[in-house]
């Protein structure tokens, strides 16, 4: 099967490339484009002829473009969302070789102007869905909890996309679980994205150039999860001259440096990140009976890059981050330690063979450990879980015309997760438990071309093969065969097939529809909604099958007055297979032998999604409205019967406005309504023989009330400082404005009476966040 697989897959590029060779009449215009003041690639950025909007390319992941057209006079547009646009006319009658500086405007919202009446459009030209690109800047002036500017809460507003709960960092994506998200932090595989149990995400924003979540659509360079990819890129680093920026909040400071060593060679970007909540409150916790409780997060990210010729260039980058919490009660001699946290680093050489065939290699490491500390008087306790991975991949972008883009690459990557492994000591008594690291090697194989066949069509064909073998050291639960280090012991492969088509009905509109299959052999074991750090990481083994998913999604899509609005309306349909969850009895995670509590099934999602955004103008933002189901069927709960997921939402409308007064100020608006979560009511309490009965009633049968939310913030840049090299900016927000009391958690709490028999229950709700202002000042020297 294997043989077969990689036959297949070769075939495939070889016949791409054969059918694409043509006439020698056509020579290639190619190079990189970068932001004039700092260096920075810009990903994204469209060049096209200034006659036919339609015949033009993007450049990819580092800014590389090429374009190969007849020989003979053009005139170029090379623009960026948010960056005055270039034409150039050029004679092509060579290979030509041309990098450009784009210019960022000052003031903002003219330059959005010029650059989207000009630029290709992408949300009706390309055959992508569900495709969201969100730049850092448009990030950081919407309002934030306690002033903390977030990724993936700004993710969360977009329609498709619903939250963890009130305040977490974790997200759901078209009804697939929160494990079903591949994160990728510089081509590295973020496995928490979560710091404070996930009301904070690990992203600082100041170290971030891009972020792009595929939601529809997924292309075959991408794998391993069923739902979304959230694909974020760190800043290279100034090459141009130092600068730096930062700011103070009320909970936490953060500090970013770069620039260059070698000017417009080599250049090093260094962003830190610290909370300090608790710190401020010690001269009062240190009076109490809890001296010594603390809780901090912080993070570290890292990156420099050297261009030594001029088709080669290396990038190194890395992230650490940890949360911290001690809680200490001196009475009772108690001490409890939660550190936990995220580690990665990737190294990149991109090489140009040619101006058509543009080369990465990355090797990728990553880390997450949690662990969990108890302590009192004589006895001790420690809980241990982690994922490490060890990888390597490499990508092929060749573009043979402006008819074809083909991308191919391998991946392979080495998995170890560690589950919970307890150990500790109550006197002289030590103990520990039999849990074992599991094992396992992933392959991946793609290729695909987005293939443009005329003026009105287009289509992306893609065939993702991947491979996952389980390895030892590992002892049989079925056979009860001993295998050793590294020796296979179960393997499983798929074939992913990725067809998007894009049919263009005019200048401003078009229908697409796509067909993608995914593969997930890694699996996140949680009892909770979110992704809270003791979870724990599985991988698909002799008893645990791997993940399978389809969607099938169609769209239409609209600009308006000169893409000054844009608007979809998608629909999809996503069918699940070998889905994971508890059997109905199972209680705790920390359990030896956790795969023996799993019970497998199935599930479906399928839904409207509704888009409006204006990008123009003083007054911008967007409205998104999802109308969606998901549900569930597992043959060992509920006798089979189906029902809703934890996160589904019937309704989930979002509202975000940016609105600038003058050049000075600006206002920010945010509006959130969903429909609650579904949760499993305690019906019945009883006694029989002196003992507790509980009776549940149907799985996920009851919803919270619909949850509710108002943010606003207002950004003041002082008088004066526009011009100059320093700059700052003070931004107040309000989250939660009119104070609404959203359920974060239910619980019950009941009477019994052993000698009657009989036990009273009442159910709690808990709200976490009131209204909460907060004030940040922000700063950049450049």
């Amino acid at each position: 099967m294997r043989h077969t697989l990689l036959r297949y897959l070769l075939t495939c590029v070889c016949f791409s490339i054969i059918i694409l060779a043509h006439g020698q009449t056509n020579h290639t215009l190619s190079g990189y484009i970068k932001d004039k003041e700092s260096g920075e690639t810009l990903i994204g950025a469209n060049i096209h002829l200034e006659e036919d909007l339609a015949n033009g390319t993007v450049t990819n992941t580092y800014g590389f473009y090429s374009i190969t057209l007849p020989r003979g006079v053009h005139r170029f547009v090379f623009s960026y969302l948010g960056y005055q646009s270039f034409t150039k006319e050029i004679s092509l009658d060579t290979n030509t070789t041309l990098n450009v500086d784009l210019i960022s405007g000052i003031e903002m919202q003219e330059v959005v102007v010029s650059a989207k009446e000009n630029q290709q459009d992408e949300n009706v030209q390309s055959t992508s869905m569900g495709r969201v690109n969100l730049p850092t800047e448009q990030i950081k002036v919407l309002p934030a909890l306690l002033g903390e500017i977030d990724i993936l809460k700004t993710i969360q507003l977009l329609p498709g996309v619903s939250s963890a709960g009130e305040g977490s960092a974790g997200f759901y994506v078209r009804g697939g679980g929160a494990d079903q998200n591949l994160v990728l932090l510089d081509e590295a595989v973020v496995y928490n994205s979560g710091h404070f149990l996930g009301f904070f995400s690990v992203f600082n924003a100041d170290a971030i150039k891009n972020t792009t979540l595929i939601k529809g659509g997924i292309p075959a360079s991408y794998g391993g999860r069923l739902s979304s990819v959230l694909d974020i890129q760190m800043k290279e680093g100034n090459n141009q001259h130092f600068a730096a920026e930062g700011g103070i909040g009320l909970i936490s400071s953060r500090l970013t440096l770069e620039g260059p060593i070698i000017k417009e060679k080599a250049s090093f970007l260094v962003s830190a990140r610290r909370t300090y909540g608790f710190d401020l409150a010690q001269p009062l916790i240190s009076k109490t009976d809890f001296a010594g409780t603390n809780y901090f997060f912080y993070d570290l990210n890292t990156k420099i890059n050297y261009q030594f010729s001029q088709k080669d260039r290396i990038y190194l980058s890395g992230y650490f981050g940890r949360d911290v919490l001690t809680l200490a009660q001196r009475e009772r001699d108690l001490q409890f330690k939660l550190p936990y946290g995220n580690a990665t680093a990737t190294l990149r050489w991109n090489h140009l063979f040619n101006d058509k065939l543009f080369f990465n290699l990355a090797t990728i490491y990553n880390d997450y450990q949690f662990r969990a500390g108890f302590d009192q008087d004589e006895f001790h306790f420690d809980v241990f879980s982690g994922v490490r991975d060890i990888g390597v991949k490499f990508d092929f972008d060749y573009f043979p015309s402006t008819q074809h883009q083909i991308k191919t690459g391998f991946q392979g990557t080495y998995h170890r997760l560690t589950p919970n492994i307890v150990t500790g000591s109550a006197g002289e008594t030590d103990f520990v438990s039999s849990a074992k690291p599991k094992f396992g090697n992933e392959f991946a194989l793609y290729v695909q071309d987005d293939w443009k066949l005329n003026d009105w069509l287009r289509i992306n064909l893609g065939l993702r093969g991947t491979l996952f073998q389980q390895t030892g050291p590992y002892t049989s639960k079925i056979s009860g065969k001993v295998y050793s280090s590294g020796e296979v012991v179960k393997t499983y492969n798929s074939l992913e097939p990725r067809i998007f088509i894009n049919t263009t009905l005019g200048p401003n509109s078009s229908l697409k529809g796509g067909v993608t299959a995914t593969t997930q052999y890694l699996h996140l074991v949680s009892n909770s909604s979110s992704t809270l750090p003791a979870d724990v990481w599985v991988p698909s083994s002799e008893i645990v099958k791997p993940q399978r998913g389809w969607q099938y999604a169609a769209g239409y899509f609209q600009n308006f007055q000169n893409n000054g609005y844009e608007a979809s309306v998608e629909a999809y349909y996503k069918s699940l297979h070998d889905q994971i969850d508890y059997r109905e009895s199972f209680v705790d995670n920390s359990v030896d032998q956790v795969e023996d509590e799993f019970v497998f099934g199935k599930g479906k999602a399928y839904g409207l999604e509704f888009f409006v955004r204006k990008n123009k103008g003083d007054l911008n933002g967007w409205i998104g409205y999802t109308l969606s189901r998901t549900e569930r069927t597992f043959p060992d709960i509920e006798n089979g019967r189906v029902f809703p997921a934890t996160y589904d939402r019937t309704h989930d409308l979002t509202f975000v406005s940016n609105y600038n007064i003058n050049p000075r100020l600006t206002a920010g608006l945010v509006f959130i309504y969903a429909t609650g979560r579904t949760f499993t009511p305690l019906e019945r309490l009883y006694v029989i023989s002196g003992n507790l009965q509980t009776d549940y009633g149907p799985r996920n049968s009851q919803r919270l009330e619909p949850y509710h939310r108002m943010d606003i913030s207002l950004t003041w840049t002082p008088k004066g400082s526009a011009a100059k090299r320093f700059k700052s900016s003070w931004v107040f927000s309000v989250y939660n404005l009119y104070n609404r009391k959203n359920t974060f958690f239910t619980y019950t709490d009941y009477n019994t009476d052993l000698q009657m028999g009989e036990a009273t229950i009442k159910a709690y709700k808990v709200s976490i966040f009131p209204i909460l202002p907060s004030v940040t000042w922000n700063f950049k020297w450049q």
